[in-house]
């Protein structure tokens, strides 16, 4: 990508990228492109294209100045309470004593603050490019799946990395999931044969990366957290008739059951 600040070619600051062919694997429907084969490499590719996120050399790449990782935790529950304040049409049972939870759970309070890495703010499946190549060397072999590119980079920050896997894996859904979510911000792909589950996932990224995983349960609830404040955003949108569009009907009834999902998550972990 190439940015170009000033206004003189074409009356504003604008940027180029390049474009990347691949596939948005969102609906279960999606998922049925892969074999069990390839939906456990998928799985792997996924887990590590995070652990190379956050393994980016700040200094060698001019990121050292991209954010402030102290505080990130701090600042992201009091960034996601005033959107809420802003945005929720109703009282949801929980949701007080949630963010109450979270605060008094903090990273650097209750758990160990990890290093501060490169961190984008909202990594899952569906907002990555996926490819499937074959060896070029064996044209019979079975194509492999690959990430060509990761996407939506408007909230990526320096911050705790954590945080972009417990997130990462409240998207991950598993056919054994009671309270899987009707909603279109929870992609289904990942219920399919041959995915990996969210506890295996966890532990390829801590062999990958070195990090101690164990409060996991705790970010994925802050995960849940900032899920619930962006549906009940579009709920509000939704009962001024400002969205465009179907399916935004369901995301109201979501919210108060991610919430619940969430106080599981800090009772029991992941």
């Amino acid at each position: 990508m190439a940015l170009y600040p000033e206004p003189d070619v074409i009356g504003a600051p604008f940027y180029l990228m390049q474009y990347v062919p691949g596939l948005v694997l969102r609906s279960a429907e999606d998922g049925e492109r892969l074999t069990p084969v390839q939906a456990r490499q998928l799985s792997e590719d996924f887990t590590d294209m995070l652990a190379a996120i956050h393994g980016v050399d700040l200094a060698a790449t001019g990121l050292s100045s991209f954010g402030r990782p102290e505080g990130y935790m701090e600042r992201q529950l009091a960034r996601w309470q005033k959107q809420w304040e802003l945005s929720a049409s109703r009282e949801v049972p929980g949701y007080t004593e949630l963010t109450e939870r979270l605060a008094a759970g903090l990273p650097g309070r209750a758990l160990p603050a990890p290093e501060g890495t490169l961190v984008h703010g909202d990594y899952r499946l569906d907002n990555t490019l996926v490819t499937l190549a074959r060896d070029a060397n064996d044209p019979g072999s079975l194509a492999r799946p690959a990430i060509a590119a990761v996407l939506d980079w408007e909230m990526s920050t320096l911050g705790d990395p954590l945080a972009d896997l417990g997130l990462a894996l409240v998207y991950w859904t598993e056919p054994e999931d009671g309270d899987s979510l009707d909603v279109q911000w929870a992609p289904e792909v990942t219920t399919g044969p041959g995915f990996l589950t969210r506890a295996e996932i966890a532990g390829r990224y801590a062999a990958a990366t070195g990090r101690d995983v164990s409060a996991l349960g705790y970010y994925m609830a802050f995960g849940c957290f900032k899920l619930a404040v962006v549906l009940e955003g579009i709920h509000a949108r939704f009962l001024q008739n400002k969205t465009v569009g179907e399916g935004f009907e369901r995301e109201g009834p979501a919210v108060p059951l991610i919430i619940q999902r969430a106080h599981r998550l800090l009772d029991e972990g992941v």
